[in-house]
């Protein structure tokens, strides 16, 4: 495959460098990229909302997409899209618990998308491996004890307010810089709290209290997000900032928007893309390696 990007010292605002090449997560080698294929067990979220509401439609997708060549499922029961209001805990659970254990049952490496601690817990109880929170585990008081307690590993994302106002005109003085040491004060959390660098990933929150210019400098400059020392997954799939850097497509004719900034986050050092069309991602990378794997003759 081609390389990543040089991993490169951040400035001061990210903080120092971590020279250890990041090798495995969540019972993953990284020595190629990894697909993360998105359950959205939601009516309302911006992409797909509605295609897999029903728990059994829900297994169904997470079943097709792994055929398709995901290494691992994001199940999630609330939408995080802009001005998205919280469903309640009950039904949360509802939605996500049974689509886990049953994915699980199947043998898939699953992840629960979720700020919520109580849903962390069951969903972890049921077969997941891994938290992914928006919140970077600040949305719930209790949220890092349980993946500290629990073994899981977790996916660190940086965002902006919340989803109701994360889009009310997000500002920075130097975003990379900013999201950079954010993510870098909450692995320091997770360290503290005895969980282990292998068990922790980063995610910059493509879209989440971002602009169009801060998205784009956050995939131009992701060397230095890497630098920070952990798995890297980034999430560009099907984002407003593709249509609107290109005709204003809906979120289902994005694919190939998505996979070019799924691309350039992989040379620049993602290890994991999070995406909706898995065998379209499965294909490009396929491609992509056989590129970088071939000799000159």
């Amino acid at each position: 495959m081609p390389r990543a990007a040089k991993r490169q010292t951040p400035s001061s605002t990210v903080g120092a460098s971590y020279s250890e090449p990041v090798r495995a997560f969540a019972g993953l080698t990284l020595d190629s990229p990894r697909i993360m294929g998105v359950i959205n067990v939601t009516p309302d979220s911006f992409s797909d909302g509605g295609d897999a509401f029903d728990g059994n439609a829900a297994v169904r997708r997470g079943l097709a997409l792994l055929a398709d060549g995901a290494d691992i499922l994001d199940v999630g029961g609330e939408s995080t899209r802009p001005r998205a209001e919280p469903v309640t805990l009950e039904e949360e659970l509802r939605r996500v618990v049974a689509v886990v254990r049953a994915l699980a049952k199947e043998g898939a490496l699953v992840s629960v998308d979720t700020r919520r601690a109580r849903v962390m817990e069951s969903a972890l109880a049921a077969g997941a491996k891994i938290v992914n929170d928006v919140t970077a585990l600040l949305g719930d008081p209790d949220s890092l004890k349980v993946v500290a307690r629990t073994g899981a590993s977790v996916i660190l994302m940086h965002m902006r307010g919340d989803p109701r106002t994360m889009q009310d005109n997000p500002r920075y003085d130097d975003v990379v810089g900013e999201v950079g040491a954010f993510l870098a004060t909450r692995i320091d959390a997770c360290l503290a709290a005895g969980i282990p660098r292998s068990r922790i990933a980063v995610d910059p929150g493509i879209g989440f209290g971002k602009t169009v210019r801060h998205n784009l400098s956050l995939l131009k400059h992701l060397d230095r997000i890497a630098a920070l020392g952990c798995a890297l997954v980034l999430g560009v799939s099907r984002k407003s900032f593709i249509g609107k850097l290109s005709q204003g497509e809906p979120p289902k004719d994005r694919i190939a928007g998505s996979i070019a900034a799924a691309l350039a986050g992989i040379q620049r050092g993602a290890h994991i893309v999070r995406v909706h069309d898995v065998g379209e991602t499965a294909q490009a990378l396929a491609v992509w390696n056989a590129i970088g794997a071939a000799e000159a003759r």
